[in-house]
């Protein structure tokens, strides 16, 4: 399965997809190319990985299957998580900001659930409350490590409250608030999407070694033979991600904002949502669970 090719991207979203707003922003620097690397991504999809991507929303959400749940999938990226959704018998609503990530999620509906009634795919923006207003609730809000890009945290964080139908559920992550840490991989990432190519793979490499020999460094610490590292060796990671795609997101992923568990955990309990499953990371992502109930009725 390789990359799309820009041909079809454009027959896809029907448009000159260079003449948007996003690609007057990726041109400024002022926002990563996040739906060109999920396009390379999709080169390196295969069955195994949308089943590890089947299986961590099965454990995230805690379910066998979503079977007869509505499903809206908020920054699809590259559909990975829609087509899970769609595959445990959802009914899935994907949108995206980057026409490039609209156009990864239909080909992947277009290879998998061809001309499919119950996944539907548009072109939208989180911090569009007109917009949003206009796709009703659903059983399920997921949005994994998006909306910390959109520029606008918290406006994005409020936004999707209004989604989530009564006794629903909101998944999503956001980048763990490491203080000084944070502000420095803020800067880091501005500098990358503001540099030349030929600088952006040298940060890419000289972050990933790092990253690589601290992961050799800890396991030797640990009398623990360091070779061989399966995901290195293999390009895996959980949620069938790949290895390279997430470290260049991870670099170049930007807009970038930061938050601390509680101050998620404080900000949707103020808004009558209440957190069922927390985990945490302390150098990436922290995952949330909550759910929108009528705590009158207990």
């Amino acid at each position: 399965m390789g990359a799309i090719p820009l041909r079809r991207i454009k027959e896809i979203i029907g448009r000159e997809y260079h003449m948007n707003e996003e690609r007057q922003l990726v041109n400024g620097g002022r926002r990563f190319e996040f739906g060109k690397n999920w396009q390379r991504f999709l080169s390196r999809l295969n069955e195994d990985r949308i089943l590890e991507a089947e299986k961590s929303l099965r454990q995230m959400l805690e379910v066998d299957d979503l079977r007869g749940r509505s499903f809206l999938d908020i920054g699809s990226g590259s559909g990975l998580f829609s087509l899970a959704a769609r595959r445990l018998r959802a009914r899935v609503y994907s949108f995206d900001y980057d026409p490039l990530s609209v156009a990864c999620t239909m080909e992947l509906r277009q290879r998998y659930f061809a001309n499919d009634a119950n996944w539907i795919i548009e072109q939208g923006n989180v911090l569009d409350r007109g917009y949003l207003k206009s796709l009703g609730q659903f059983d399920i809000v997921y949005s994994w490590g998006v909306l910390h890009h959109t520029g606008a945290m918290w406006r994005a964080l409020e936004n999707v409250i209004p989604l989530v139908a009564q006794e629903g559920r909101l998944a999503i992550s956001i980048y763990n608030d490491q203080g000084k840490t944070s502000l420095r991989w803020g800067a880091l990432k501005k500098f990358y999407n503001q540099s030349s190519r030929p600088v952006r793979m040298s940060i890419v490499l000289t972050v990933g070694a790092f990253r690589f020999f601290s992961l050799v460094f800890n396991r030797l610490i640990k009398f623990q033979n360091p070779l061989p590292f399966t995901e290195w060796a293999e390009g895996k990671k959980d949620r069938g991600m790949s290895v390279w795609y997430d470290l260049v997101d991870w670099v170049g992923g930007y807009p970038f904002e930061v938050a601390k568990p509680e101050a998620i955990f404080d900000f949707y309990r103020e808004q009558g949502l209440y957190l069922v499953k927390l985990k945490t990371s302390w150098g990436g992502c922290n995952e949330f669970v909550f759910t929108k109930e009528d705590k009158r009725k207990t």
